[in-house]
């Protein structure tokens, strides 16, 4: 399993981008009893066969990571899942995209803690591409491009560390 649940949203998101994605909405939600993460795309989707292969955790798409064998987000995800009586959801169409739900039992002794939220947020909104991300919250949401609006860039240490402070305080407010 991943150390944390935020490592989970970092893979899925981060296949996504690889994905061509152009438009991405990452939804987190939490409560009491449950952690549930939604990563939807308009990538270039996936087939029923590549589908369930992507479950398999020793096949990854040809062509897509040059020196690894083995692709792990999805049954990792799969194995978390289970283990922690919740459930993962995967649903894509080729040319259209690819919308991934997981949801945890947040009470279950062995649900990896959350993570750093708003450095994860940050670090995938970084990565390269020509993308936008949309990450909504219980009670707020932010998008990449209006960071890079308001701050220039997400390429200047400054501009992150205030990127960073937004998401924390965001975080940190009274109605999550």
């Amino acid at each position: 399993m991943h150390a944390t649940v935020c490592d989970y949203i970092a893979d899925c998101t981060q296949n996504a981008i690889e994905a061509g994605a152009t438009d991405i909405t990452l939804t987190l939600h939490t409560d009491p009893d449950m952690i549930a993460v939604t990563i939807e795309d308009n990538g270039k989707g996936m087939s029923p066969e590549t589908l369930r292969k992507a479950l398999d955790p020793f096949y990854s798409e040809p062509g897509k990571h040059d020196h690894r064998r083995i692709g792990m987000g999805l049954p990792l995800i799969q194995q978390a899942a289970d283990a922690l009586d919740g459930e993962l959801k995967v649903e894509s169409v080729p040319g259209k995209g690819t919308k991934v739900f997981f949801r945890f039992n947040a009470k279950h002794l062995d649900t990896p803690p959350m993570g750093d939220i708003p450095g994860t947020v940050i670090g995938l909104m970084t990565l390269p591409g020509n993308y936008d991300l949309t990450f909504v919250r219980d009670a707020y949401s932010v998008r990449r491009s209006e960071l890079v609006e308001a701050l220039g860039n997400l390429e200047e240490a400054s501009n992150l560390v205030l990127a960073k402070e937004f998401l924390t305080s965001q975080e940190t407010s009274e109605e999550l």
